[in-house]
């Protein structure tokens, strides 16, 4: 596994509960910081205080591998009720792409959180350029870091949504 070939991640619960309801959830940028083992705070920028393309925030991180750090974001795509996907910057350009998806359905709403690595060179691009001989597992690891987050995040969309 490459960096500059761009793994994903993806995790997804199925939730009974209103997709609006769900929806004003996900799009609370808030959320992710309730429950993640990385993500510590986030705050608007710019006086933005909502999903929009163009609307640009700033994420409070802190990992025991990696240290405490400060990203931004800019929000890139909004499909109001079912998309969207942020950002994350770098002085190259985008370090990584995030995004939450809400699929009504019958029975119940799925609800997708995903992450791109890349393009540009990120933290990760540091440790990698130390053991390029280790790429695939520096690589691997953070993507389970990634999944594990994403799956605490859901996790917590779940009480909110059904409680309990």
């Amino acid at each position: 596994m490459r960096y500059r070939d761009q793994p994903t991640v993806q995790v997804e619960e199925r939730l009974r509960g209103d997709p609006e309801h769900i929806w004003a959830l996900v799009t609370d940028i808030d959320l992710p910081a309730r429950s993640s083992p990385e993500l510590q705070r986030v705050e608007w920028l710019d006086g933005a205080d909502g999903v929009v393309v163009g609307a640009r925030f700033r994420g409070h991180n802190q990992n025991p591998d990696l240290g405490e750090w400060t990203t931004e974001s800019e929000v890139v795509e909004v499909e109001p009720g079912r998309r969207w996907v942020w950002a994350v910057e770098g002085p190259e350009g985008t370090m990584a792409t995030w995004g939450f998806e809400v699929d009504p359905g019958r029975e119940a709403v799925t609800v997708r959180q995903f992450a791109r690595m890349g393009p540009a060179r990120s933290g990760l691009s540091i440790a990698i350029d130390a053991m390029p001989d280790k790429e695939s597992r520096i690589v691997s690891h953070r993507l389970a870091q990634w999944r594990e987050a994403m799956e605490a995040n859901l996790a917590g969309l779940r009480v909110l949504v059904e409680g309990g």
